[in-house]
């Protein structure tokens, strides 16, 4: 069993985030499995280097040793070179191709191909899309079940690479778990709705293994809203601010989540 943490340096751990480790690494210690550190900077607007330096510090203050990514550190900004040779791969066995519609003109998640036969340069200003074929995708969720999604009716032809040259999350989170032989994706129930179009990418990509999934609840403020990086809620940094242990914080995080200790 292999695993990860992935967290994005675009804001600061949060309580939601250790409910995350917790099941990560609670799952691989008990089947005997490596996690595996990988930090998600593939957005160079919104990360930082003091994020990413606060996320190793408060993972190693909180106790959750990854079993390697660390030395040295597994950053997706140092792999653009594979993500390059993967989409190389891809344009030789299906339909890639370049697009210049803004978030404005899609009006939506899904986008319907529009630019798919414009035969558009592949140019600076230009996003890159692979044509998704329609069929669903069923897979069995190690906490939900079986769940079946339509990616073509769900996102339509999957963006890859965005308009400022920036690796999309879909697209390099895919890459990475196929490079790194993951066999377990534990994560929050946000990102449900991207499993069937990532185990559809990593197939067109000559992924011949199915890697396992399990979704957790998520955390919510007591409004019930999503907890924000952004926004600084039920932070980590705030937390030990306050005096909490790592021990308190582990155990406030369990209780959150109802999880058994």
């Amino acid at each position: 069993m292999v695993t990860r943490f992935a967290p994005s340096p675009t804001g600061y751990l949060h309580i939601g985030h250790v409910v995350n480790a917790i099941y990560v690494w609670r799952m691989a210690r008990e089947a005997g499995g490596r996690v595996l550190l990988r930090i998600e900077d593939h957005d160079r607007v919104r990360c930082r280097p003091e994020y990413e330096a606060a996320i190793l510090e408060d993972l190693e203050w909180l106790g959750f040793e990854p079993d390697e990514g660390v030395r040295p550190l597994l950053r997706q900004s140092d792999r653009a070179h594979l993500y390059e040779e993967a989409l190389v791969r891809l344009r030789t066995t299906h339909h890639v191709y370049a697009c210049d519609c803004s978030r404005k003109q899609i009006g939506g998640e899904r986008y319907d191909g529009r630019c798919r036969e414009r035969r558009l340069a592949d140019e600076h200003g230009r996003g890159v899309r692979v044509r998704i074929e329609p069929g669903p995708e069923v897979f069995e969720d190690l906490l939900l079940g079986a769940i079946e999604q339509t990616p073509a009716d769900q996102c339509g032809d999957l963006l890859l690479r965005d308009r400022n040259g920036q690796w999309t999350y879909q697209f390099a989170a895919t890459v990475d778990d196929m490079l790194q032989g993951v066999t377990h994706i534990i994560r929050g129930a946000d990102l449900l709705r991207s499993t069937a179009r990532q185990l559809r990418l990593a197939r067109m990509l000559g992924r011949r293994d199915t890697p396992l999934y399990l979704h957790h609840p998520l955390v919510f403020k007591p409004n019930g809203e999503k907890l924000s990086k952004s926004a600084a809620d039920t932070g980590v940094r705030e937390l030990r601010r306050a005096g909490m242990s790592a021990a308190d914080v582990i155990a406030l995080a369990t209780e959150r989540a109802g999880l058994g200790k």
